[in-house]
């Protein structure tokens, strides 16, 4: 008896622990944090703004509601004497309860509907970024640039996340960063102000980009191609993962973008590229096949 216990014991713990580390999903939320983030772009503070809207809504709702389910409880039990009414239909009041939710369900609507159409608006994009998704890694092409590379889970991550590796997951860091899961071998550097193309598209199987900080997800689907735009109005970096059940090593595919100013991006991009011709360049020529 005492054995099963303790088995269904270490079971436990060990969901509640591999719940734990999938924390990391959220990409890195702060300390002591409830609610949704405002993020670093438009889009994600309308998404925040929304949310707030919806949740203040439903919370007057709630407290109306549940306010005269207990007044109703409290004065009007049977053992107060209170009777039951004897009456079953009222039209006043079905016009009232039908007429007020979809007057805020209209209310609610407008500015969703508003946000969600300015989400796909990628008129007047600065730049265009392709994405492609593999299993288990993103590759980035920056559309014009004639420049483009793969980003995979950073080494420490991997070496970390194998079978009886005996390594801790906290000693995994990026700079202040607990970056477990949560890191790559090259960032997706991007410019800030400026609003940049997303077109999204998968080579295998269906994944997703997600970076909460920008406030939004796109499915990555073979053959398909999805697109979004972000404009980031702040510096600095931010994480996100796979959101797509993609295969056995869906978890270890994580995003990392590194906002900088638009005169450090260029600097950036133009030593990449420069850096790239040269490896081109000292690489041996494939040998011509004899006719």
């Amino acid at each position: 008896m005492k054995s099963g216990r303790w088995t269904r014991f270490a079971a436990l713990a060990t969901a509640l622990a591999a719940g734990f580390y999938s924390v990391s999903a959220f990409a890195l939320p702060h300390r002591w944090q409830l609610n949704m983030r405002t993020g670093v772009t438009a889009t994600a503070e309308n998404a925040y703004s929304i949310h707030m809207i919806m949740f203040i809504i439903c919370c007057v709702i709630g407290l109306i509601v549940f306010g005269a389910m207990a007044v109703a409880m409290v004065r009007f039990r049977k053992s107060k004497g209170a009777v039951p009414a004897k009456w079953s239909h009222n039209t006043l009041a079905e016009v009232i309860w039908t007429v007020i939710p979809i007057l805020i369900l209209i209310v609610m609507a407008i500015p969703a509907t508003t946000h969600l159409v300015a989400i796909y608006d990628t008129r007047d994009s600065e730049m265009t970024v392709k994405i492609t998704g593999y299993q288990w890694m993103w590759r980035y092409d920056y559309l014009g640039e004639d420049y483009g590379f793969v980003s995979r889970i950073d080494r420490d991550s991997d070496r970390t996340r194998r079978l009886r590796s005996g390594l801790d997951p906290w000693e995994v860091r990026d700079g202040d960063d607990q970056a477990y899961l949560l890191n790559v071998d090259r960032r997706l550097v991007l410019p800030t102000n400026t609003k940049i193309r997303f077109v999204i598209t998968a080579d295998d199987v269906i994944h997703a980009w997600w970076v909460p900080s920008l406030g939004w997800k796109q499915d990555a689907i073979p053959g398909i191609v999805n697109e979004n735009w972000t404009e980031i109005r702040e510096p600095g970096i931010y994480r996100g993962q796979c959101a797509e059940l993609c295969g056995k090593d869906h978890a270890f595919m994580p995003i990392v973008v590194e906002a900088v100013s638009p005169e450090e991006f260029r600097a950036w991009l133009d030593e990449q590229k420069a850096a790239t011709a040269a490896q081109d360049a000292s690489a041996p020529a494939a040998p011509v096949a004899a006719l």
